[in-house]
């Protein structure tokens, strides 16, 4: 796993924006029981755990039922399935980056022009991406659900807001999902890890393909 994440930026006052898709985690459930939660939280640990020792190849419901010394049914019953767990594990970076986009400081925040803020956006994912590649692509759900799983809506939502802002003549919709596939972690593994291109590569192609959707200048 990568080094623990910085605390969540404070929130600032009102733009106006709209509110995105809420993530939420069982943590956040009123009538979750003490002891329900002190067991989600054993399990996430010795999930973690197994992905440092093993990666998350590593982490099966069985393996963290016995790293974490419960039943096998007490891992599905509160995730799911693999998937659900894994998504749990990122659940607290989704969280983060959620945060800063509605309520952090500019340019990633409210208070910059759109096309900034679509600049930041991009350069987050991209680096949140790296920093859990092995873990996002273990986690991203089979073809017919990648798409709905309210991770990925709050993303492409949160580009279609910006690009309605930025370039309100376009078909906004369709045209952050081109974008998103930008930044799909199974492209990100490619491109990195079998092409061999540097981050700094990525990067610079997202502040060239932002310019050339907005029809604005490269920043200087």
């Amino acid at each position: 796993m990568s080094a623990s994440l910085p605390p969540l930026p404070k929130p600032q006052e009102s733009t106006g924006e709209p509110v995105l898709l809420e993530l939420g985690s069982a943590e956040d459930e009123p009538c979750l029981r003490a002891d329900a939660a002190r067991n989600r939280a054993r399990l996430l640990e010795a999930a973690t755990r197994l992905i440092e020792e093993h990666g998350a190849a590593g982490v099966t419901m069985e393996a963290v039922a016995v790293a974490a010394s419960v039943g096998k049914g007490t891992v599905f019953r509160r995730f799911g399935d693999r998937t659900g767990l894994l998504t749990a594990l990122l659940d607290h970076s989704a969280k983060q980056l959620q945060a800063a986009f509605l309520s952090g400081p500019p340019p990633l925040g409210p208070g910059a022009p759109p096309v900034d803020r679509l600049r930041a956006f991009g350069l987050a994912v991209l680096r949140q991406a790296v920093d859990h590649l092995e873990l996002q692509l273990a986690a991203q759900p089979e073809a017919a659900r990648r798409y709905s799983i309210p991770p990925t809506r709050f993303l492409s939502g949160h580009v279609t807001l910006l690009l309605r802002q930025a370039v309100p003549d376009a078909d906004c919709a369709l045209l952050a999902q081109a974008l998103m596939g930008y930044l799909d972690p199974a492209l990100i593994h490619h491109l990195t890890k079998e092409c061999g291109m540097p981050m700094e590569r990525l990067e610079a192609g997202w502040i060239d393909l932002v310019a050339r959707v907005t029809r604005t200048e490269l920043p200087q």
